[in-house]
């Protein structure tokens, strides 16, 4: 198959886009080599070839869900502003 200037002309148009007169002889050009290489890659022989792996069949390694409290509450209270002791003080927000 190949696209001339009318082609590009009406697909352009579907596109919603303005190709120039003058331009679309060479966007017709371009869509041939496409189509080309399109054209090669289906002489290919892929009797026999596996499809690729999904990559939603991969599992994820999961790690055991155990609650720690990170064993450093000293070094993270270090950062507080204010503490009372293992906790953080805030400011009251609600009168």
């Amino acid at each position: 198959m190949t696209i001339d200037q009318k082609t590009v002309a009406k697909i352009a148009n579907l596109a919603r886009l303005k190709i120039p007169v003058d331009e679309q002889i060479a966007v017709g050009g371009e869509l041939n080599k496409i189509l080309d290489w399109v054209a090669q890659l289906n002489e290919v022989d892929v009797a026999g070839v596996e499809p690729l792996a999904n990559p939603n069949d991969a599992h994820l390694r999961l790690r055991a869900d155990v609650i720690t409290d990170g064993g450093k509450p000293a070094d993270i209270l270090a950062n507080a502003p204010s503490k009372t002791a293992d906790f953080f003080t805030v400011p009251k927000v609600i009168e």
